[in-house]
């Protein structure tokens, strides 16, 4: 009994949650709200949209991701996988974004700071 009532009460030490900005993540890109997800972004994020990648600081990357929204206006977004580094310092994860113009393959790897992650890398490829 005190084996089990000692893992019951370290557990929780092991098991690491998601960092609480995921769903907050997803809410923005699903509404299409570039300032809302840039406010996840690191000082500088890897944008790519289909063929169009490079490194952007964090104001850049908000603008960039704007005018795709702005063109591009989401419909829907679900996160199919998801996933972390071996020492829960990284994530990743994939979603499909419905737009008006067609669907498209979502891909965020973000670096956890603390209780916060914060997006590197945001790639929209044709879905």
């Amino acid at each position: 009994m005190k084996n089990f009532l000692f893992l019951f009460l370290c557990l929780p030490l092991f098991v690491k949650a998601d960092p609480p900005n995921i769903g907050e993540i997803t809410k923005a890109i699903s509404s299409g709200n570039a300032a809302a997800l840039g406010q996840y972004f690191d000082e500088t994020v890897e944008i790519a949209i289909l063929n169009d990648e490079d490194l952007y600081s964090k104001s850049e990357a908000i603008q960039k991701v704007k005018q795709f929204f702005d063109t591009t206006r989401p419909q829907s977004f679900s996160q199919v996988h998801q996933g972390a580094s071996k020492g829960q310092d990284s994530q990743y994860f994939i979603g499909n974004l419905v737009t008006g113009q067609g669907k498209y393959r979502v891909y965020i790897y973000l670096k956890v700071k603390g209780n916060t992650s914060y997006i590197q890398e945001l790639r929209f490829d044709r879905g």
